[in-house]
């Protein structure tokens, strides 16, 4: 009795302690904030949770590079927005990594009570997941903010052609008539007046903004789309970001509606 007893307490304490806990993995320290790392189906994930939650539990959905010029990650969390990262390094925005960030979303959303739409945040390279996913996914994002956003596989000089060939499982012919590029598919995104922001910089040699944002501009204002782009003279793919993010943040706040409907969930 006295073992069972034992065990008995033992469990208790594991119990209290996951409770106490809200995500699993390692927990550390981001910006004075609550940082998880663990993984979800083999991939590397991250959650950083907000100091006090606003209502519906609303939450940034960051590709790629995650601790590069956090400023807008971070004046959101002050807001109490949850901050999220999940691996899809080497897939480019193919339908293997959108696979893998529909089984996030529903983990975070259904597990988590996570707002039913994301914002969503990509720089670089970042920029093919966040629109592949969006327009596979519409109705789940409030808003996109795109920094130097990779937008068109097919300008991109830096690019290791043959990795991304073989992630979207492609010969260099088939490649030629590919039309899976953000740029090619922005049709669901205006359909569902989903608003858009870019900050780029215009000596962009890396994502060349005439490749990348320019066609994103023009064709999403063609489709009666809402896109703001950002221009900062002078200055290349970095730094990210802007030195004071209340343009971006203000930007993203006016376009996440369950800070202020009760039905946001």
């Amino acid at each position: 009795m006295k073992n069972i007893a034992i065990l008995l307490a033992f469990l208790f304490l594991g119990t209290l302690r996951l409770s106490a806990q809200e995500f699993p993995g390692e927990k550390s320290t981001y910006n004075s904030y609550d940082r998880y790392d663990f993984t979800y189906n083999g991939r590397k994930c991250i959650v950083v949770t907000p100091k006090f939650i606003a209502k519906g539990k609303p939450w940034i959905w960051r590709a790629r590079f995650f601790d590069d010029e956090p400023q807008t990650d971070i004046a959101l969390l002050g807001k109490g927005f949850y901050l999220v990262y999940i691996d899809v390094a080497g897939l480019f925005g193919s339908p293997k990594a959108v696979e893998i960030w529909n089984g996030f979303y529903e983990y975070l959303t259904e597990t988590h009570g996570f707002a039913r739409k994301a914002v969503l945040e990509g720089l670089s390279r970042g920029g093919l997941i966040i629109y592949n996913w969006a327009i596979k996914n519409p109705d789940k994002v409030f808003c996109i903010y795109g920094d130097a956003p990779a937008c068109n596989l097919k300008s991109w000089p830096g690019v290791n052609r043959q990795e991304m060939l073989d992630a979207y499982g492609l010969t260099k012919e088939e490649f030629a008539n590919f039309k899976g590029s953000p740029i090619d598919n922005l049709t669901p995104l205006a359909k569902a007046n989903v608003p858009i922001i870019h900050v780029v910089g215009d000596a962009d040699k890396i994502v060349p903004v005439a490749g990348n944002t320019a066609i994103v501009e023009e064709r999403y204002k063609k489709l009666g789309g809402n896109i703001t782009v950002i221009h900062k003279k002078n200055v290349g793919h970095h730094p990210h970001s802007l030195k004071d993010p209340t343009p971006i943040v203000e930007f993203i706040l006016r376009h996440v509606k369950i800070l202020d409907e009760s039905d946001g969930r």
